[in-house]
Formats: C-alpha cells, sequence, structure tokens
C-alpha cells in the first residue's frame, strides 16, 4: 500500500531542521527507510520522527508504503516521492555518478558492456536490506535516484515506467552510450533484488533535457494492484 502525498509548499516543511535533516538522509541512503532506521540514523525518538515523515510527505517531497508481510501492523517505510521539487527545479545526481563512473574505470571495465556490468553490481548495493524486507518497489527505488517515474500497465503483462527527470542530464550530454548503460545496468540490479521473478524487457533513452526515458519490465508483482 502506498500514500501519495497531498502536495503543500515544500519550501516551508525544509525550513525547519529536523525535516531538512531526514529528507537529506533519505535522499543520501538512495532507497526507501523505516521509521525506526531514521530515528536511529539521528538520535532521535521514532515517534517525533514519524510526525516530521508525515509533514515531508503532504508536502509531496516523500511517499509511504506499508509492506503486508505478516500480522499486526505493517511498519512505515519511506523513500523520495517521484516527483519532489525541493528547491524548485528536478534532482540532479552529479556525486553519485562520478562515484560510479570512478568505480567501472578502476575495475577496468570499458565500453558500454562494462558500465552495464558497473551498474548491475551498483544497482543491487543499493536495494539493501530494508527493500528485501519488501518495503520497496522499482518504482520507490528510481524515484529515490531522482528519476521521477509514472508508471502504467501495459500490454501482455508489462509494467512501463515513463522518467519525467533525468538526474545524470549534463554527463548524458558529454557521454550518452556510457551514462545510459550505467542507468540500464543500475535499473537490472535493482530488479533482480527486489523481483527475481521479473525481467527487464525495455531500456529505451531520450534526450535528457526533455527526459521520458522508458523502462518495461515482466512480470512485476506491482502489476497485481493495477
Amino acid at each position: 500500500m502506498l500514500d501519495i502525498p497531498r502536495t503543500v509548499d515544500p519550501g516551508d516543511a525544509l525550513a525547519q531542521p529536523t525535516r531538512a535533516r531526514l529528507f537529506a538522509l533519505l535522499d543520501e541512503l538512495r532507497r526507501p527507510a523505516r521509521t525506526v532506521e531514521l530515528a536511529e540514523r539521528l538520535g532521535l525518538h521514532p515517534n517525533g520522527v514519524r510526525i516530521h515523515l508525515e509533514r515531508l510527505m503532504r508536502a509531496g517531497l516523500l511517499v509511504r508504503s506499508r509492506a503486508r508481510n505478516g500480522r499486526g501492523r505493517p511498519p512505515d517505510s519511506w523513500a523520495i516521492a517521484p516527483g519532489a521539487r525541493p528547491a524548485g527545479e528536478p534532482p540532479r545526481a552529479y556525486r553519485d555518478l562520478g562515484r560510479w563512473l570512478a568505480r567501472a574505470m578502476r575495475s577496468g571495465r570499458v565500453g558500454v558492456r562494462g558500465m552495464e556490468t558497473t551498474g548491475r553490481e551498483i544497482g543491487r548495493e543499493l536495494v539493501g536490506e530494508t527493500a528485501r524486507d519488501g518495503d520497496s518497489s522499482l518504482e520507490m527505488m528510481l524515484a529515490a535516484l531522482g528519476f521521477q517515474p509514472s508508471p502504467r500497465a501495459g500490454e501482455k503483462g508489462t509494467l512501463t515506467f515513463s522518467l519525467g527527470n533525468c538526474p545524470y542530464r549534463d554527463a548524458v550530454s558529454e557521454n550518452q552510450p556510457a551514462v545510459c548503460a550505467l542507468h540500464k545496468g543500475l535499473t537490472q540490479g535493482m530488479l533482480e533484488q527486489l523481483e527475481p521473478g521479473a525481467s527487464l524487457t525495455a531500456f529505451t533513452p531520450h534526450d535528457p533535457e526533455r527526459a521520458g526515458c522508458v523502462i518495461e519490465v515482466q512480470g512485476s508483482r506491482a502489476l497485481a494492484g493495477t
């Protein structure tokens, strides 16, 4: 179950220091996280943290999911909202991309195939323990990375994501094949961890300034709710 935010002023929400720290922490983690984990990382009480997280959700900056795994009330898991624009501009990710490209070069992997292989390794690592427990989805992971995904059910049991933002757009203008191969690998690696039974059936890049790249997945569990 996913809570879609009711948008208010995101700037006002981030003016409060604890909320700004929570948003920055989720942005740094690049994955969904539970309330207790966030509270522990910031040295705060979970009840107070939950109030701040709900305020960020109402501002359109976060989304909440609840994985139904067993009895009792399922724990909340939080992630950056697909359409989050904390400073009025779509997100960029220079630091992450630079680090990941450097990792590919250190490994000796060159060319499109080498970038994709490195991307798959990083994608699997990004998912993390929380997401593997069922608190995440490919949509939430793509949103956490800044791609602003919009999902729709496609033909023949496919789930298609149209990406509303390219956080790597400046680097793509310099070497689109390498950066897009890294992104494709990231997507494959995340999907392998999140939904081992699903497969990436299409990955279509577009102009990074206008975005609109398309990802198609076959056999996703998310289709059960469409």
